[in-house]
């Protein structure tokens, strides 16, 4: 589902939908993607991965908000972090830390770059059926 917002169009995605690029494949149509999370400790380098892939193949800035705590059998190191569309992380929060991090994100950045670089209108077109 894609929303708008001071005009930001943005993707909302949760925990799982991360791992299938396919659902956040960016047409154009977002900004910014948001994942919210609840990514447990024993996979964390994969989430950090793979924001970070999510923010480079689809030009666009990627923010991940994960738990922090314990519940039986799992334990959840936060990681929270917000990724430029370079791949970059623009803010993060300490592992294990629930909290809150302002930071100031640039729509006319974001409009550069995918003007000097159009990677968005090289994508391959597709139907996803469900």
């Amino acid at each position: 589902m894609i929303v708008t917002w001071r005009g930001w169009r943005i993707l909302l995605q949760t925990c799982y939908d991360l791992r299938f690029p396919v659902f956040a494949r960016n047409r154009g149509d977002y900004d910014l993607a948001l994942y919210c999370s609840s990514w447990p400790e024993r996979r964390i380098a994969v989430w950090d991965t793979l924001l970070r892939a999510r923010a480079i193949e689809n030009a666009s800035y990627v923010v991940g908000v994960n738990r922090v705590g314990d519940d039986p059998g799992n334990s959840y190191p936060g990681h929270s972090v917000a990724v430029d569309f370079k791949g970059g992380v623009a803010a993060s929060l300490p592992e294990g830390v629930a909290g809150c991090v302002r930071i100031r994100l640039s729509l006319e950045d974001l409009g550069r770059f995918r003007e000097k670089f159009p990677v968005l209108g090289d994508a391959d077109g597709f139907i996803l059926e469900i």
